[in-house]
């Protein structure tokens, strides 16, 4: 049997855990620079509040409506959801973090359990314990947990949990499941189910494997018919295989000089390098890419991508923003208005055993290298995000006085929330 915990409304849910006076009121989470809504409370979905709406279409389209609005801060979202893991990892026999909202369990060892019991103690677990609610999905398959997990979320009668254990759940849940929604079918993959009248999950199950298999030739669609039929199809490792890590924003505005794209592609390193560290991995290649606003007509339009192979695979943020800037230099184009930039780290293996460079490997500078990451990963750790950062991630812009600003990331966010778990600047101070 599997399982998967899915945080409901994850960001929002963050949000209201040191704001209890939000709930049970409209609550949208908006994107990186305060762009479009990416987040909503049920309140929110309820009102008519789609995700990607344009944050500044919010008050023409409900001027008398009371919402509060936040701007991301992926620093308190990864911190609180990685307490509910940490509770997972105490009650579950195995367990894999698949998303920062969701996190899969097995049970092959379990199997004396009442698991449906198992499943709403541990949502109130964790729901005491952080504050966070979460709905969990059990079935045979990851496929199936995945449409358990939905309706666990959709209807309160099954108090945070839902088990399908038989095939009569099953087919009752295969019948009353949107093709669009299934995990493992994409948009255009389901625009063609149902073109060819597969409206529902039952009715793509009910189809034969080889018509699956001879119209589609894919074999995550096969696997995915396989899942929903009662077949364990999806290989654990081929869920925690990464095999690329990409960072990208688009800007506050639009951006001409290279110094602060230098700036932006810097922050996108940083971020992939430490990526790659926390899962105890490294990369062989470095990839940018950069463009213009495709909206703007009006304007001069470029795109470009270039990558840069490594001799030695790194997970060092000093390597890889140096790959990065090199990179960068060679597709900047001057005289464009860019929009959008992101940093992309391909050919990632194991940080051990590792093959090094014969003719250009030095040991000391190695390790040095490994001990520097290691410190500002754990000062960065207990002072918050940032606190230490290279000099290529900083940008200076002059304040309103004249004087000069130093920043650490030119991404907007007027609606940051403090982060009262990670920084000693934004405790909780009680009256």
């Amino acid at each position: 049997m599997y399982g998967i915990i899915d945080c409901d409304n994850c960001y929002v849910s963050c949000e209201r855990v040191f704001r209890p006076d939000l709930n049970g009121k409209p609550v949208v989470v908006l994107s990186n620079n305060d762009g479009c809504v990416v987040a909503r409370s049920n309140e929110a979905k309820k009102m008519g509040i789609k995700a990607g709406t344009p944050y500044f279409q919010l008050a023409k389209q409900y001027p008398d409506a009371k919402i509060a609005v936040f701007s991301s801060n992926y620093e308190l979202y990864g911190e609180l959801t990685g307490r509910v893991v940490e509770i997972i990892r105490q009650e579950a026999p195995k367990y894999f973090r698949y998303s920062i909202d969701e996190c899969f369990v097995y049970f092959n060892d379990f199997e004396d359990k009442n698991l449906k019991e198992w499943g709403e103690n541990l949502h109130k677990r964790i729901r005491k314990s952080v504050g966070m609610p979460v709905s969990i999905g059990l079935a045979p398959t990851k496929t199936l947990a995945k449409m358990a997990s939905y309706f666990a979320k959709k209807y309160a009668g099954y108090r945070h949990c839902c088990l399908i254990d038989t095939d009569e759940k099953r087919t009752k849940a295969l019948k009353l499941f949107p093709i669009n929604e299934v995990w493992g079918i994409g948009r255009r993959y389901a625009a063609k189910l149902e073109a060819l009248g597969v409206h529902t999950a039952y009715d793509f199950a009910q189809h034969h494997g080889d018509w699956v298999r001879a119209t589609f030739h894919n074999i995550v669609i096969y696997r995915t018919w396989q899942e929903l039929n009662g077949v364990d199809a999806v290989p654990n490792e081929e869920m925690a295989k990464k095999k690329s890590i990409c960072t990208s924003r688009s800007f506050n505005g639009m951006v001409t000089d290279f110094d602060t794209l230098k700036t932006h592609v810097s922050n996108y390193a940083a971020r992939c390098a430490e990526k790659l560290r926390q899962q105890g991995t490294v990369a062989s290649i470095v990839a940018v890419f950069l463009h213009t606003n495709l909206f703007r007509e009006d304007l001069p339009q470029y795109w470009n991508f270039q990558e840069k192979r490594l001799t030695v695979g790194t997970d060092s943020t000093i390597d890889i923003c140096k790959a990065a800037n090199e990179v960068l230099q060679s597709i900047y184009v001057k005289g464009y208005h860019y929009k959008k930039a992101g940093v992309i780290v391909m050919g990632i293996g194991p940080n051990a055993p590792m093959q090094l460079d014969l003719f250009d490997y030095n040991a000391e500078q190695f390790q040095k290298m490994k001990r520097l990451d290691a410190v500002i990963d754990r000062i960065n750790k207990v002072n918050g995000t940032e606190t230490i950062v290279l000099g290529s991630q900083q940008y200076t812009q002059k304040d309103g006085k004249g004087r000069a600003e130093v920043f650490a990331n030119a991404i907007k966010h007027d609606y940051r929330s403090k982060n009262p778990t990670t920084r000693w600047s934004d405790i909780i101070h009680l009256k």
